[in-house]
């Protein structure tokens, strides 16, 4: 992705300086599967979650060359989103679009929605309208999950910002509700419902930023999508795919609708919630 030149967003909170990397321990078994399992959290405490996984001590460090490039990378990218939907919400959804900050921290970090660690994945919190992200994913998306390449790492960042457009919509708002008064099964449908938009949401921007692309990146963010699809993810954790516990949707499912975003370009061909099939 040709980054050069452009507008890089001031829309970010660093925090990386208050974490302390605790290595490169691998991402196995659960840890696994609560990557990208979650997309947004909705006033949800995930501490649960974290129990096994590596853990990192708080205190003042120094960024590493790699890390500021990442940080560079991530506000390229961030930029990129604002420029698309602050044309997209006006052109198609006759709204204004209010962008939403990205947090780069660095091992853990606390948010309104619950704590995070750098194992489970990006994540886009609706309390407060940000996305978080420990750019060492970028790392495990590549050497664990098999999804290299510079816009693999830009539609991650690209399915979190989709999730603030959701909320900017009131569709994350009107699920979580919806959820809440669903039994297991079906919130976990209505979830998958939601991030398989999301997907699509990014292929939308993927589309108004196609002067950027370069030769594969297409193909990086497809890959991405598939390799993080819950049918996949529970079979590289060694387990046989139950559909029922499915928040993410398949690989299929993922890399069609990304692709469905991209070819139209408009938001009105996203509405999961009202496709017969997904």
């Amino acid at each position: 992705m040709r980054l050069k030149g452009v507008r890089r967003s001031r829309n970010i909170e660093d925090r990386r300086r208050s974490g302390v990397r605790g290595g490169t321990a691998g991402i196995g078994g659960v840890g696994l599967l609560v990557v990208l399992a979650i997309g947004y959290f909705a006033g949800i405490d995930v501490t649960p979650l974290l129990q096994g996984l590596p853990q990192e001590q708080s205190g003042p460090r120094d960024l590493t060359a790699a890390e500021e490039l990442a940080a560079d990378f991530s506000a390229g990218v961030l930029g990129t989103t604002e420029a698309v939907w602050s044309e997209v919400f006006p052109n198609q959804l006759n709204m204004e679009y209010n962008p939403p900050v990205l947090v780069l921290f660095a091992g853990q970090t606390a948010s309104p929605c619950g704590n995070a660690s750098g194992a489970t994945g990006p994540f886009y919190c609706p309390a407060d309208e940000k996305a978080y992200l420990d750019t060492e994913f970028f790392a495990t998306l590549s050497e664990q999950l098999g999804a290299g390449g510079d816009f693999a790492a830009a539609y991650v960042i690209a399915h979190e910002v989709a999730h603030h457009v959701q909320n900017e919509l009131g569709i994350l708002g009107e699920v979580n509700q919806a959820r809440q008064a669903a039994g297991q099964t079906e919130a976990n449908a209505l979830t998958v419902r939601l991030e398989l938009q999301a997907d699509c949401l990014s292929g939308v921007w993927a589309s108004k930023v196609d002067g950027l692309l370069e030769p594969g990146d297409l193909k990086e963010a497809l890959n991405a999508a598939r390799r993080i699809g819950d049918d996949y993810l529970q079979r590289r954790a060694g387990r046989v795919p139950q559909p029922h516990t499915f928040t993410h949707g398949t690989s299929d499912q993922r890399e069609r609708w990304f692709a469905t975003g991209y070819k139209s370009g408009q938001v009105r061909d996203c509405d999961t919630f009202g496709a017969r099939n997904l």
